[in-house]
């Protein structure tokens, strides 16, 4: 077992190069991610037929929903077997393991069953009508029906591998399954191919997570002997201690994702009522906007073994350090994406759909929610350590105020005084708020690590 190697990244190597081993490969991962998701957006939006993008915009709840179970068996899992690392828990890291693994692999059976039996009302919620309905079913018959269980599996196994230090292995895990999906999209969606439409968005990306697992499970088999992931059934043991640890940060964080789709069908629901050319539009300015999202993501999932792992051994300063590194890291670039969608948000629209009508729309919503970005990094930072430390609570009441007590009603307040426009405002404005809390939060947690440094040296 290469125990040493695991050591030294966590305990020994200079904190940028620890952060650069670990979320470096994490954000490469995330960036492919959105790119497969804007290739989605791109070739449908090349047949120049807003009906098929609305399409895609309408089944994204869905998917996004995808993260609620990725987040309770993939985020708790991995904060349970990186915090049993640093105490030298072994035993507990693989139970942990095995414990995400199954639990994940039924709840992803479960979802394409119950999405499938009720597909008619789960149709009228997204807010599909008579234009759009078909196409959007397309879609989810392969990413949802067929394809929740792929998707959730190679995302909660790429959490546990990434939990020990193979970010790398993560990285590349996701990576394959994404830039194959770049590869598809273009010969299931277009006329020259197979001609599906967003269904062959659908088809491509179902294909394209069952590359990634089957690679997750040639990996953890090649290093079966050397790695603390486990997947056998024989270590399955649902253990109080085990079962708590994981749900205790993973339900905030499922919650939390569960809160994103609610907010996000009721953004496409307000959205839908002016036409199909807003919905295309707002689809684009949201994965747009999801590429520096996703890199402060990234980031932040990317370091959480590594604050985990100090955490649990009582290395705080090389905790507080990390965190530190990476706020003065992220904040500047976000800053300066956060400027440059601003001025350029119009030509960023046209490189997806070159419609004047489209273009007028997605250029507002786009600079709407940029302003957002440069607060994003705070939180989703303090998320991240929250969840790292195993403070399950601290993530939930994060959850509850982002979405209950702002986003959600800022839509519906928004939405009031400037129809459609202001939709795109409630993000930056709770974020703002939440940017707030969060440093408040961090400098707390902070000042008790610097108490039991003190108890420590006396």
């Amino acid at each position: 077992m290469a125990t040493n190697d695991k050591t030294e990244l966590f305990e020994r190597t200079s904190i940028p190069r620890a952060v650069a081993g670990l979320a470096v490969p994490t954000v490469l991962s995330s960036l492919v991610m959105v790119l497969y998701n804007l290739a989605d957006t791109y070739f449908v939006g090349l047949l120049n037929d807003p009906v098929q993008n609305a399409g895609v915009t309408l089944a994204a709840p869905v998917l996004l929903a995808f993260n609620a179970v990725n987040n309770l068996f993939g985020v708790g899992t991995s904060s349970m077997m990186s915090r049993g690392l640093g105490r030298k828990d072994y035993d507990t890291v693989r139970e942990s393991s095995a414990v995400g693994f199954y639990c994940a692999l039924l709840c992803g059976v479960l979802f394409s069953a119950l999405c499938l039996t009720f597909r008619g009302p789960l149709l009228a919620l997204l807010g599909a009508d008579d234009a759009t309905r078909e196409a959007t079913e397309r879609y989810m018959i392969w990413t949802v029906y067929c394809g929740a269980t792929p998707a959730i599996l190679n995302v909660v196994m790429a959490y546990m591998v990434r939990s020990e230090g193979a970010a790398l292995h993560a990285s590349i895990g996701t990576m394959s399954g994404c830039l194959l999906n770049i590869a598809l999209d273009p010969l299931f969606i277009m006329p020259w191919g197979l001609n599906m439409g967003a269904g062959g968005a659908g088809l491509a990306t179902l294909i394209s997570n069952c590359v990634a697992c089957l690679y997750f499970f040639v990996l953890l088999y090649r290093r079966r002997r050397d790695t603390y992931v486990c997947i056998d059934p024989r270590r399955l043991r649902l253990r109080r201690q085990i079962v708590l640890g994981i749900c205790g940060v993973g339900v905030p964080s499922s919650i939390q994702n569960l809160l994103n789709v609610t907010s996000m069908t009721l953004l496409n629901n307000f959205t839908s009522a002016y036409g199909a050319d807003a919905v295309a539009a707002m689809g684009i300015a949201q994965k747009v906007n999801m590429v520096p999202m996703q890199i402060a993501l990234g980031f932040s999932q990317g370091i959480m073994p590594l604050v985990s792992y100090t955490y649990a051994a009582g290395l705080y300063r090389r905790m507080k350090g990390t965190i530190g590194f990476a706020i003065r890291l992220m904040l500047p670039f976000l800053l300066a994406v956060a400027v440059g969608y601003y001025a350029g948000a119009g030509a960023l629209t046209r490189l997806f759909m070159n419609n004047e009508t489209i273009v007028a729309y997605g250029t507002r919503f786009l600079r709407g929610y940029c302003l957002g970005l440069p607060f994003m990094c705070v939180d989703f930072l303090a998320v991240g350590v929250f969840q790292a430390l195993g403070r399950g609570r601290n993530a939930f009441v994060f959850a509850i105020m982002r979405k209950i007590v702002l986003e959600i009603p800022l839509l519906l307040a928004l939405n009031a005084l400037f129809p459609l426009y202001g939709l795109t405002y409630a993000q930056p404005v709770a974020e703002l708020t939440l940017a707030v809390a969060a440093t408040v939060m961090l400098r707390r947690i902070f000042r008790e690590c610097s108490t039991r440094d003190l108890r420590t040296a006396g």
